[in-house]
């Protein structure tokens, strides 16, 4: 049997467990082991085993991780997040479906503290959709909002997505974080400007909230927020600036986090036990994820399925942007039935030969990937973000209603992915810039 095809049924099969709700993580490590041993040995499979998790474990960019893990959560179980929709709502209240955009705005601030598309969406689904509910907006606006807002968190830096991404590419996770704040702005802005419109041309979506609000009460609700965007600001521009790496500004956020939480005296034993569990228990989810995609990985380089694929598509695709067009067709496909960090895991040992081969600029393409991904958040069957909304709410609004909720969001992240593969320098920009 050639390799190729052994390397074909390893693929098969490692997304056969992963549907049968195998953790990741252990379904690539096991099948990537088994696939070694049957092109190799079991020597090659055992030693490969022992090295990959501490060659990986003591990767200087991979403990950015558990940092960034961090200062999401000490700014979650301290309070600093908490202000975000209420601070936002009184800012945005003039603007037609004002609750709406309010959850977009914090959801993004939200987003870039805690890295997490889910933790964003649980978290507003909670804060934002029973204020929306109760001032009378349409079912599907408030919770399709929440639900897709949430997967801000993947783009906007800092983001573990990207991290993983980064070091699975071998590409510049500062670069990578400069790439994606243009266009996780952008995505915001396409989102409030959807609601906004929306809104205006239907407004029994969301009845107007006839709230003024003085400059006093504008100026109290900046102070009891500034000290998240400070963080943000501070971590970012550090990293932006090349006053630190993006690992040693994981480190320095977290410490923010706790000294700002310390003097705002909201860091106290308990909420400091809670934050450093759910580190704990993050990281080492995320951990056993890298090493059983490593291991894969490295499966995949043994059975030259990458070198073949590589050869077939080359020969079929005329250019570069048919060939990016394809793959983006490919992962909208498998973000309706796989979750994203699968996705990505399994696809990009595959596709990293072939990007190389063309030339792709792969900060480029991880902006695209990462924003696919987003949109699988969001997409049926799988659509976890709606499911984490749906768990939110319980029975007070049904699923169908969320996923028609996400639909025209999703039309949207279509219409922003469209103007990213078009204008490449839309991601690169930034980083071009700050580079000189």
């Amino acid at each position: 049997m050639e390799r190729s095809v052994i390397g074909a049924i390893g693929v098969g099969l490692a997304l056969l467990l992963i549907f049968l709700r195998v953790p990741i993580g252990v379904a690539m490590g096991l099948v990537g082991l088994g696939g070694i041993a049957a092109l190799s040995s079991w020597n090659a499979a055992f030693g490969i085993a022992k090295t990959i998790p501490y060659e990986l474990i003591g990767d200087w960019n991979l403990s950015a991780v558990p940092m960034f893990l961090l200062m999401g959560y000490v700014a979650s179980a301290t309070g600093l997040t908490h202000g975000l929709f209420a601070s936002a709502r009184i800012f945005l209240g003039h603007v037609p479906g004002s609750l709406a955009s309010a959850t977009v705005l914090a959801s993004a601030f939200f987003a870039s503290a805690s890295g997490s598309s889910v933790a964003t969406a649980a978290a507003f689904s909670r804060i934002s959709v029973p204020e929306m509910l109760k001032a009378k907006y349409d079912p599907a606006l408030a919770t399709g909002c929440v639900a897709s807002a949430g997967t801000l968190g993947s783009l906007i830096p800092p983001s573990i997505l990207m991290i993983i991404f980064g070091i699975m590419a071998d590409v510049s996770i500062s670069r990578l974080f400069m790439a994606g704040v243009v266009p996780g702005i952008l995505s915001a802005l396409v989102f409030i400007g959807c609601i906004t419109i929306g809104c205006m041309l239907n407004p029994r979506l969301a009845p107007p909230v006839h709230a003024l609000y003085s400059r006093a009460q504008k100026r109290a609700a900046a102070q009891d927020v500034w000290p998240l965007p400070l963080l943000i600001v501070g971590v970012l521009g550090g990293i932006f600036c090349g006053a630190f790496t993006a690992t040693e500004a994981g480190a320095i956020g977290a410490a923010s986090a706790c000294a700002i939480a310390g003097l705002r005296r909201s860091l106290n034993k308990d909420s400091l036990r809670k934050a450093l569990v759910d580190t704990a228990e993050g990281t080492s989810a995320i951990f056993i994820i890298v090493v059983g995609a490593a291991i894969f990985s490295r499966y995949m380089s043994y059975s030259q399925l990458p070198t073949a694929m590589s050869q077939w598509l080359l020969g079929s695709l005329d250019s570069q942007l048919t060939m990016v067009l394809a793959i983006a067709v490919i992962y909208l496909i498998l973000g309706c039935v796989l979750e994203s960090v699968s996705i990505m895991l399994l696809t990009m040992p595959l596709l990293l030969p072939l990007l190389t081969q063309m030339n792709v600029d792969l900060v480029w393409f991880g902006i695209l990937v990462i924003k696919l991904l987003e949109i699988g958040l969001c997409t049926p069957p799988v659509g976890m973000n709606v499911y984490v909304v749906k768990s939110a709410l319980g029975e007070r609004v049904p699923l169908g209603t969320i996923f028609r909720g996400v639909a025209w969001f999703i039309a949207a992240d279509l219409s922003t992915l469209g103007l990213l593969i078009a204008f490449p320098q839309i991601s690169l920009w930034l980083p071009d810039l700050l580079s000189r």
